[in-house]
């Protein structure tokens, strides 16, 4: 078994015989004769279990030194044990305020040397042993976490591509939507608009929420889903009924397995992504800031996507028409405020159509 390893840091050579004779029986003993020379051995890539500091010395006092080994990482957790002729109550205080976790009084007691490094070094070793427990439950904690996550998110993207499928779209508007709307929410934080709402947790969120958005599609009978041509007025009251399928699917997840911020975000997106700035959108005519935020986001990452995608019905849009196209809907189809920051951002969004295109 390795033997623990203590550094004495003396310049007096009686006391250094003394300590060495007593303690190198049991464990690994390094010399210094200084502050500065301590400090440069506590440089190297092996550390000791405990440092026995004495404070009258040249250079730098171990007051001094303590402290410097305290305000360094990689040697915080090193217990000190002040050994020194140094005996009023205040300089027992001054110790440990600098950092010291014990106090010796030479001239010393021998069994009281060897009773105290050995209690430090022991309670040394159970915060190690507790730090490494406490640090691998720590990464199975994350571990689990990221599996959760993983799985949470192979779920979503089956159930959507299920829904895409049957509407003559690809995964890939899937991985559009997500990135358009990430994409738009990070500009308004950098520019200091929702900084309340758009945290990293928000953000988060709609991005793992977004791919929900026509989720109640599989609800749509194919006839109206896929028919070619425009549809007539029925038609399209069925159509629009997709949010409510989409919302009742959210809505039974909800009460089988308790709310989420994860479902309350989903349930604003599938629901209300179809609602317009000046209250003419449905389900709810909802208008102006009554749209929930994350709506408002996806109302243009999801119109742009239209634009620029083939559908059954219609061809794809080049990308500056489909541009065009959010600009006119400004202040009536959409938030004034997504469409400046989509302004901003439209080489990005057609940097991400690219990058995940259907094609690819």
């Amino acid at each position: 078994m390795t033997k623990q390893r203590i550094l004495i840091v003396d310049d007096e050579a009686f006391y250094i015989k003394v300590l060495v004779e007593l303690l190198s029986p049991e464990y690994q003993v390094t010399l210094a004769k200084s502050g500065d020379q301590a400090l440069r051995l506590l440089e190297s890539d092996v550390l000791p279990d405990l440092i026995l500091l004495d404070i009258v010395m040249p250079d730098e006092d171990g007051y001094q030194v303590c402290e410097k080994i305290k305000a360094t990482p990689r040697t915080q957790d090193i217990p000190v044990i002040f050994l020194t002729v140094k005996s009023e109550v205040e300089d027992e205080i001054k110790g440990f305020a600098s950092g010291a976790c014990d106090y010796i009084i030479k001239p010393f007691s021998p069994p009281v040397v060897c009773a105290r490094v050995a209690t430090h070094l022991s309670l040394q070793q159970t915060r190690k042993q507790l730090k490494e427990y406490n640090d691998h439950l720590e990464q199975r904690v994350y571990e689990r976490t990221q599996e959760l996550s993983r799985t949470q998110d192979m779920a979503i993207y089956c159930m959507t591509s299920l829904a895409e499928t049957r509407d003559n779209e690809t995964g890939m508007h899937i991985r559009r939507t997500q990135h358009y709307v990430k994409a738009l929410a990070e500009h308004l934080r950098s520019s200091g608009q929702f900084t309340e709402q758009l945290d990293d947790a928000y953000i988060e969120l709609l991005f793992k929420s977004a791919p929900l958005h026509d989720i109640g599609k599989v609800g749509v009978p194919d006839r109206i889903l896929l028919k070619p041509g425009k549809l007539d007025a029925d038609e399209w009251e069925e159509m629009k009924k997709h949010v409510e399928y989409g919302k009742a699917a959210l809505d039974t997840a909800e009460k089988e397995y308790g709310d989420s911020s994860f479902l309350a975000m989903a349930k604003d997106i599938v629901y209300y992504h179809h609602e317009r700035w000046d209250g003419t959108g449905y389900p709810s005519g909802l208008y102006g800031e009554h749209i929930p935020l994350s709506a408002r986001l996806m109302a243009v990452a999801d119109c742009y996507d239209a634009l620029i995608s083939r559908r059954v019905y219609k061809e794809a849009f080049p990308f500056e028409t489909a541009g065009e196209i959010i600009r006119e809907g400004k202040g009536n189809h959409f938030d004034p405020v997504m469409v400046d920051a989509f302004e901003s951002l439209e080489s990005t969004f057609i940097a991400i159509a690219k990058r995940f295109a259907d094609d690819n």
